[in-house]
């Protein structure tokens, strides 16, 4: 069984509705000039492009993958050993976009990720991101239990 763990998309949520509005001038555009497509495929490329976990629990393997245009994964598979651990680890990221009248709009969020770590307790790649920190607990227990991993202890 593989489960697919969204994690976030690559160019943040100003980007995100920048493209997307990109793609759909670019659909217009199409029906007028060839240079609609150069459109669609950049607005496709930076609205839709985004990070996720690939876990595979039947073969004990994880591959973190950037999904390029939504669709198309490029990564890795790592195969999980027994001397791995996963921990949790607070998130705080933050957008910043620039306007014509140089103000600043930030966007703020903040989560709870699951990160996998090797047996020196260096991070390989976050498996999953949650809202809170016991979903955060919970997660990880069951993550524990079916992949056979230690817990890492951050306090």
């Amino acid at each position: 069984m593989i489960t697919n763990n969204k994690l976030d998309k690559s160019f943040g949520p100003i980007g995100t509705v920048a493209g997307i509005t990109i793609f759909v001038v670019g659909i217009i555009l199409v029906f007028f000039s060839l240079s609609g497509l150069f459109l669609i495929l950049l607005g496709a490329f930076v609205g839709f492009s985004s990070t996720s976990t690939l876990i595979d629990f039947d073969k004990k393997r994880i591959k973190f993958s950037n999904n390029l245009f939504g669709i198309i994964r490029a990564g890795r598979w790592l195969e999980i050993s027994t001397n791995m651990k996963i921990g949790i680890k607070k998130s705080n990221k933050t957008w910043r976009t620039y306007s014509q009248g140089s103000r600043t709009l930030d966007i703020s969020n903040q989560d709870f990720r699951i990160i996998l770590y090797d047996s020196s307790n260096k991070q390989i790649m976050p498996v999953m991101k949650t809202e809170t920190l016991d979903s955060a607990k919970i997660e990880i227990e069951k993550l524990s239990n079916k992949l056979g991993l230690g817990l890492l202890d951050l306090s």
